[in-house]
């Protein structure tokens, strides 16, 4: 590939991945100090290089009608990858293959059906193709964001999970860092709760800062670098840790 990829390409880049549909060139243009025409052509430049390959939209099937995704770890003969994986596409109800550059499990395949009879008939399916399924499992959630070293130098970094964990009856723990910008940053414990960015069914259950272990009360500030753990009643939505960042 003979195309250069410089700080602009890699700008419009970013905002595309972060969000493509209410991406508008005079915005970047003028972060760039372009005009818009450039930010135009240069987005058509991409797509005729092949680098920005689709706009792909981010959807939730599983409220559509009870649909479920799962995600089968497949292996596939390494001279008859690339031939799989493409045949795979052919197979209703996959929706996306990843080719993986190991010898075993090197296809990722990800499908969605209605239920699970037809999560079963896709994976007859995938075996018929000669693809052997070493595992499977079902996709509850799934989170994007764009490219950071793509943006610019103060672009939002989202809060940094570090452990995760599903308790009996839905209830969830999740410890994550405090980003830089976040909502809640600066906030006690007692002020996000009255203003809800704690709901009721939540609980800050540690704070942890520059090594030091909190106990958290009411009056306990959260800072930006904590590391928090949360526990939930309920399974956690997406928006209910944008407060701890800004993604």
């Amino acid at each position: 590939m003979d195309y250069r990829v410089d700080e602009i390409d890699k700008r419009i880049l970013y905002y595309l991945a972060e969000d493509a549909r209410n991406t508008a060139a005079p915005a970047i243009a003028e972060e760039m100090e372009v005009t818009a025409a450039t930010i135009r052509n240069r987005i058509k430049e991409l797509e005729a290089q092949g680098i920005l390959q689709g706009y792909l939209a981010d959807i939730d099937y599983k409220s559509i009608e009870g649909h479920v995704t799962y995600q089968f770890s497949c292996t596939a003969p390494i001279p008859d990858r690339d031939r799989l994986a493409q045949s795979a596409l052919d197979v209703s109800g996959v929706v996306t293959v990843r080719e993986l550059m190991t010898g075993n499990a090197n296809l990722a395949i990800t499908v969605v059906g209605s239920d699970t009879n037809d999560i079963s008939r896709i994976a007859g399916e995938l075996s018929d193709l000669g693809l052997q399924i070493e595992d499977e499992s079902v996709i509850e959630e799934e989170y994007h964001q764009p490219y950071n070293p793509f943006g610019p130098e103060d672009a939002p970094i989202g809060p940094s999970l570090t452990d995760f964990m599903s308790l009996a009856g839905g209830a969830e723990v999740v410890e994550f860092t405090v980003s830089e910008g976040a909502e809640i940053a600066g906030q006690t414990i007692e002020q996000a709760v009255e203003e809800g960015l704690i709901t009721d069914e939540m609980l800050v259950v540690g704070i942890e800062r520059e090594g030091d272990v909190l106990t958290p009360k009411g009056e306990t500030d959260i800072q930006t670098g904590d590391v928090v753990s949360l526990f939930s009643k309920t399974q956690l939505e997406k928006h209910s840790l944008e407060v701890f960042g800004t993604q």
